[in-house]
C-alpha cells in the first residue's frame, strides 16, 4: 500500500516540479491558481508567469510524456515481436527516414508545418521501404527484417548527410543539426492536435494486439500452432511502431534510446505479458521524458539536445544489458 502511495505521489510531483521550474521563479501555489482560472478568473496573476505556464511549459510537459510514453510502448512490443531484449525503435529505419524528411523540411523553408509533414511522411515511406526489401516470397522473417531495417537506415542517413552537405551553413545547417539532436523547446498546442491523436490512438492499438505480441514472442512456428497469422500481426504491430515513432520525431526531432531502455525498467514493475508491459512501459516512458527534459533545461545555463542526455544514459545501460546477457 505505501508503494503504490509513494508511486502516486511522485507521479504527481515529476509534472508539477517540471511546470513550475525554470529560469523564471514560480511556484506551486501559481500553477493551482492558473488551473483555478482556467475555469472561473479568481486570481490576479503575473501576465508573464501565466503566458510562460500555459503557452511554453504545459504543452512541452504533454509532448514529453506523450513522446516518452510512445517510444517505450515501441520498444516494449519491438522487443516482443523480435523476442530480443536489445531491439529498439531505431532497428526498423523509420527513425532515420522522418529524420531526412525533418531535414529536408527545414532545408526547404522554415515553416513547421512542413518539417512536421515531411518528417512524418517520410517515417512512413522508410517503412515502406521495409517492407519491399525484407519481403521473400510473400513471407518476412526476423532477420530479413532486421537486415532491411539496417539498409533504410543507411540509405536514409546517406540522404541526411546530403542534405546537411547542401545546407546553408550560416542559417539552414544549423537549424538542422540541432533539430536532428532532439529538443521540445519548438512544442505547441498545434503540434500536440496534429501528431498527439495520432500517437495516442496508435498507442491504445498497440496495448490492445499486446496478447499477440506474447504469441509472436514464442517464435513463428509456435505462433502458426496456436492459428495466429503471423504475417499480418508482425506488420500490424510494426505499421502501429512505426505511425508513433514518425510522430514523435516530426515533433521532437530523434530521441535515442528510450525504447530500449524504459521497457527493461517497466519489467520491474509489471506482469510478464505485453499487454500489462506496455502499459507499464507507456507510463514509465512519460516520466522519464519528463525528467529528461528537466534535466535538459537544468544543467546548463543553454538547453542541452535531447539525445545527449538519453545517449549518456542509454549507451551504458545498453553496455550492462549487453554483458549480461552474453556472461548468462
Amino acid at each position: 500500500m505505501l508503494k503504490k502511495l509513494g508511486l502516486v505521489l511522485l507521479a504527481v510531483t515529476i509534472p508539477v516540479l517540471y511546470i513550475t521550474s525554470g529560469q523564471l521563479n514560480s511556484s506551486v501555489a501559481d500553477l493551482g491558481k492558473i488551473i483555478v482560472n482556467l475555469f472561473h478568473p479568481t486570481f490576479e496573476l503575473d501576465s508573464i508567469i501565466e503566458r510562460v505556464i500555459l503557452l511554453i511549459r504545459i504543452p512541452r510537459a504533454l509532448t514529453a510524456m506523450i513522446c516518452g510514453a510512445g517510444l517505450a510502448a515501441c520498444g516494449c512490443a519491438l522487443q516482443g515481436v523480435f523476442a530480443n531484449p536489445l531491439i529498439g525503435p531505431q532497428i526498423i529505419g523509420v527513425y532515420s527516414g522522418a529524420a531526412f524528411g525533418g531535414a529536408l523540411g527545414i532545408l526547404i523553408s522554415e515553416n513547421s508545418f512542413l518539417t512536421l509533414s515531411f518528417a512524418f511522411l517520410f517515417g512512413l515511406v522508410a517503412m515502406i521501404l521495409v517492407f519491399v526489401v525484407a519481403r521473400v516470397q510473400g513471407y518476412t522473417s526476423r532477420l530479413t527484417l532486421v537486415l532491411a531495417g539496417i539498409v533504410s537506415s543507411s540509405f536514409f542517413l546517406a540522404l541526411v548527410s546530403m542534405v546537411k552537405f547542401v545546407a546553408d551553413p550560416d542559417d539552414k545547417l544549423p537549424a538542422i543539426t540541432y533539430w536532428l539532436m532532439g529538443s521540445f523547446a519548438t512544442a505547441s498546442y498545434t503540434k500536440i492536435q496534429l501528431v498527439g491523436p495520432l500517437i495516442l490512438v496508435a498507442l491504445l492499438a498497440l496495448i490492445i494486439l499486446g496478447y499477440r505480441i506474447d504469441v509472436l514472442n514464442l517464435g513463428d512456428d509456435h505462433a502458426k500452432s496456436l492459428g495466429l497469422k503471423v504475417e499480418r500481426n508482425r506488420w500490424s504491430v510494426l505499421g502501429l511502431v512505426t505511425v508513433i515513432c514518425a510522430g514523435v520525431v516530426s515533433v521532437a526531432g530523434v530521441v535515442g534510446w528510450v525504447g530500449l531502455v524504459v521497457p527493461h525498467i517497466a519489467r520491474h514493475f509489471s506482469k510478464p505479458n505485453h499487454f500489462s508491459l506496455l502499459i507499464t512501459s507507456a507510463c514509465i516512458g512519460a516520466y522519464y521524458m519528463l525528467v529528461i527534459d528537466y534535466l535538459c533545461r537544468g544543467l546548463s545555463s543553454m538547453e542541452i539536445p535531447l539525445g545527449v542526455i538519453t545517449a549518456l544514459i542509454g549507451a551504458p545501460f545498453f553496455a550492462y544489458l549487453l554483458r549480461r546477457r552474453l556472461g548468462s
